[in-house]
């Protein structure tokens, strides 16, 4: 970070005289704004400023209100570097800073993209403004910026650098709540400054008069982080030739005063190396009956999406990026394809209804089982829109019946728009088409796969021809089935993390050499058996026809507490070897150092002998 942002692990303390008096976001909304007095309302009469709509300040709060969730806001401000990929932009960093004026924690955001001259920074800082109309670029409504920035604390301020030709320059943007709180403004006030690069030098670039410039000047210095315009500038050291840097500060709080977003309770905490950060007073873990079980679900993305900002920019994205990098808190984010981490995959091609006079749409559907399962219960369809995740584990299925348990699917839904927030849709009658569809999607795959995670089939007659096929080649049960189909690829040793390429048939056929055929005719008996059928979720009552063997499950629970395990001592391991290894660079460089401390003295001292006349 530069200088001036620099500092410690400053602490989430208010920022004095200018900080609301009510830092939490759901209550900042809360307060009584004076009317202008009645010769003011005259005076904007005769100066004509009335020709144009006044917005109060109370709308930044309740724009921002669209947020429901913080790292929704979070992805917004995420979205617009994403979306200058096409400007050059190679990263997005995200990290925390300090306000020096009252050492409180300040949120930053920065990328190497495009920038924006001072024409396209007041776009971004208006109201509902927008110039993305590609079908490529994620925002659309020109309303982002606002509600983001609003929603995680009460004052932003953008430092922004555009190299348009021969024109570089420089532009800087206040967005202050407390500032229009403060002075109890009745309009939307965002001081501005711009500046330019002439003879290799920074001027004042004026498009109003310079009195303007200077009152911009001195509303920003009081209501920024920052004393001079020294340290303003100090802030473009880093952006190299364009790009932007956002910081947010007097970030809002719960109502035990602690910010809401937490910056220090991570798991790598002790050793003084936080890469994330948290969502306060969401890590609550539900699911699992035993400790073991529990932890599972615990480590599961679909559980630590919600509190976790790494886990859910790790999936935030249904590409991964070629030469563009989310780096969160100094370390690059690691992208995770959901479909990869399925078994027993299944594409299905879903072509919805959008209009009678549009064109045909194609949807790929993936669809499969988690690698945790049966374990693991999750289930639910991940949607995204061009590219960004709307609705993760959408559970178009309702919980507490097994059917579709531990079922996920994947799909980019283009012809549907998001609602404003990018974290649901309108619930409009292409949307209900689309939820039955997928609902119908988990069913008819669970009806063919649910076998091969340790349920009976559902169908009466492939349970008869399972349990027959079973019978005829000497297999003892599904338990003996599952440990083969397990250990086939791992040398012996049991896991639950089964290939994807194995499919039903492969699975059922791992037992004799003389039942194989048997055993093979089931299974496409049952994919060509495997016609949709419409199921009514709420009147199906599958009883044990979709019951889990106990001894399975109990294997698969033994099978994924040790893989823990192992998983847990291999971390541990990993970075002790990290720290023997940095000390033992250390102890290299300080020896390399004596070593050349030693080596100047010797030389020295012969050039101090061979000086010395010699002795008589």
């Amino acid at each position: 970070m530069p200088a001036a942002m620099a500092g410690g692990t400053g602490g989430a303390g208010g920022g004095g005289s200018r900080a609301l008096d009510c830092r939490s976001f759901w209550k900042a909304g809360a307060f009584e704004s004076a009317s202008a007095p009645p010769r003011e309302f005259h005076d904007a009469l005769e100066a004509g400023d009335f020709d144009r709509a006044r917005v109060h300040p109370k709308f930044l709060h309740t724009n921002a209100t669209s947020h429901k969730w913080a790292f929704g806001a979070i992805a917004e401000l995420l979205d617009n570097a994403v979306d200058e990929i096409c400007n050059g932009a190679t990263f997005i960093k995200v990290d925390k800073s300090v306000n020096l004026k009252d050492n409180s924690t300040m949120l930053v955001f920065q990328d190497d993209g495009g920038g924006m001259d001072p024409e396209g920074v007041r776009r971004c800082m208006s109201l509902g403004f927008s110039t993305k109309k590609s079908k490529k670029t994620i925002g659309q409504y020109g309303n982002g910026f606002k509600t983001s920035t609003m929603r995680l604390g009460a004052d932003a301020i953008v430092f922004t650098r555009a190299n348009r030709g021969s024109n570089v320059t420089l532009s800087i943007g206040l967005l202050s709540y407390t500032f229009l709180r403060r002075t109890m403004k009745d309009d939307i006030v965002v001081p501005m400054l711009d500046f330019k690069i002439q003879d290799g030098h920074i001027v004042p670039l004026v498009y109003g008069s310079q009195g303007d410039w200077d009152s911009s000047l001195k509303i920003i210095l009081e209501w920024s982080p920052f004393s001079s315009k020294e340290e303003l500038l100090q802030q473009f050291k880093d952006i190299v030739s364009h790009g932007t840097k956002v910081a947010i500060y007097n970030l809002w709080m719960n109502d035990d005063g602690l910010l809401e977003l937490d910056f220090e309770d991570d798991d790598e905490a002790s050793l003084h190396i936080i890469f994330d950060i948290l969502l306060r007073d969401q890590d609550k873990a539900s699911g699992g009956v035993t400790k073991a079980q529990k932890e599972i679900v615990q480590q599961h993305i679909s559980h630590r999406l919600r509190f976790s900002l790494r886990a859910y920019t790790s999936i935030l994205y249904l590409k991964k990026f070629e030469n563009f990098q989310i780096i969160l808190r100094g370390k690059p984010v690691e992208q995770i394809r959901i479909a990869d981490e399925l078994k027993f995959k299944k594409l299905v091609t879903y072509k919805p209804q959008v209009a009678h006079d549009s064109q045909v749409v194609s949807v790929k559907v993936d669809v499969g089982f988690a690698k945790e399962a049966p374990v693991l219960g999750i289930f639910g369809m991940n949607v995204y829109h061009k590219n960004r995740l709307i609705m993760p584990f959408w559970k178009v299925l309702q919980e507490g019946s097994s059917r579709g348990r531990s079922v996920v699917g994947v799909l980019e839904a283009n012809f549907i728009e998001p609602a404003h927030d990018k974290q649901d849709f309108e619930r409009t009658p292409l949307f209900i088409r689309l939820e039955a569809k997928l609902r119908q999607i988990i069913l008819d795959y669970w009806k063919e796969k649910c076998h091969l995670i340790g349920y009976q089939p559902v169908d009466p007659q492939l349970r008869s021809q399972y349990k027959a096929a079973l019978k005829d080649s000497g297999n003892p049960g599904p338990k003996s089935q599952q440990k083969a189909s397990t250990s086939r690829r791992t040398g012996g040793h049991t896991s639950n993390l089964l290939p994807e390429t194995y499919d039903d048939t492969e699975v059922i056929g791992l037992t004799a050499n003389g039942s194989g055929s048997r055993v093979r005719s089931f299974g496409q008996a049952q994919e060509n058996s495997m016609e949709p059928v419409g199921l009514d979720e709420n009147s199906v009552d599958i009883g044990s026809e979709g019951a889990l063997d106990p001894n399975i499950m109990e294997k698969l629970s033994e099978e994924n507490i040790g893989l823990f395990t192992r998983r847990e001592e291999l971390r541990q391991r990993d970075t002790q070897l990290r720290q023997t290894v940095g000390e033992l660079e250390q102890q290299l460089a300080e020896t390399k150092k004596k070593c050349a401390q030693l080596a100047d003295d010797l030389r020295i001292r012969k050039s101090q002998q061979q000086q010395q006349p010699p002795y008589i």
